[in-house]
């Protein structure tokens, strides 16, 4: 009989170094679904905007909280996230920076230019 007992009892996560395009691998997925349970929300606020003057008065006012302005600003990230993620696989998808450098350095950019974009954005609106 074999003992096979040489495996890890436990398991850290937050001690394992995970490359960056594993982290923009786990974040485009997790963007995508927080961008699809933010949808009734969304859906929610805009039938509220558009019941007439009073529930517009009131959506304006619930976008002058800074709680909601937060969440704003964090659900234009994830959307910004998420299309520049995506269009970062559908190149890979097509062999362009399919190399390791090549996938860290675009997983590096997909990163910071969503960041600087949100940023930049929240500020313009």
């Amino acid at each position: 009989m074999v003992d096979n007992n040489k495996r890890p009892v436990f398991l850290n996560l937050l001690q394992i170094h995970m490359p960056i395009t594993a982290v923009v691998s786990i974040l485009h997925r997790l963007t995508g679904v927080l961008m699809f349970l933010s949808i009734p929300l969304l859906v929610k606020l805009l039938s509220l905007s558009a019941s007439g003057e009073e529930g517009f008065a009131q959506a304006l006012e619930l976008f002058r909280h800074p709680f909601s302005q937060l969440l704003l600003y964090l659900l234009l990230w994830i959307l910004l996230h998420h299309l520049l993620a995506g269009i970062r696989f559908l190149l890979i998808d097509m062999e362009i920076g399919v190399a390791r450098q090549q996938a860290r350095a675009w997983a590096r950019l997909v990163l910071i230019s969503g960041l600087f974009a949100a940023l930049l954005l929240g500020v313009l609106l």
